[in-house]
């Protein structure tokens, strides 16, 4: 069973995954692995390319600038409140398509991919850039990048950085 959890403004541990940060709020060790929450800050022109997530549900909440996403021919642009839910098994991507920096909320259900996050920190902090450890985390983790033609039209009509 869980135990109540409280975080408070700014409490979690905090991290870099590049183009955007991850704040972890409640791991799924909290909720007995029915999901975990962690928050995003995507700078501006920040980009997470298209992939698929084979084990878990994402749920997204906007809570300040505007977020893009885009799964197949279905597109969005959300400000604060908008929510979205990106099932397992669809590829999608998401991007700041504002000039400022966007947050969003992430419910992970269930839980388990927070711990993808986690080892990219780690890898991120300890200064390890070796994109074969990054693909075999991905991989472990049962997230696969994938190519999509309708990238490429995203990054120039919002003038990303698709590195």
């Amino acid at each position: 069973m869980s135990r109540l959890r409280v975080v408070g403004p700014g409490e979690g541990r905090s991290g870099d995954l590049g183009d955007i940060t991850v704040d972890f709020k409640v791991w799924g060790e909290d909720t007995g692995g029915a999901f975990a929450i962690v928050e995003h800050e995507f700078r501006p022109g920040a980009l997470v390319p298209p992939h698929v997530h084979t084990r878990e549900d994402e749920h997204s909440i906007v809570i300040s600038g505007l977020i893009g996403f885009r799964s197949e021919d279905r597109e969005a642009v959300l400000g604060p409140g908008g929510y979205i839910t990106k099932p397992r098994g669809e590829a999608h991507a998401m991007w700041n398509a504002g000039s400022g920096p966007a947050r969003m909320i992430e419910v992970i259900s269930p839980a388990g991919f927070e711990l993808f996050f986690r080892a990219v920190v780690d890898m991120v902090e300890a200064g390890d850039t070796d994109a074969e450890r990054g693909a075999a985390l991905a991989a472990e983790h049962g997230l696969e990048f994938v190519d999509r033609p309708w990238l490429a039209d995203v990054v120039r009509r919002f003038g990303l950085s698709a590195s």
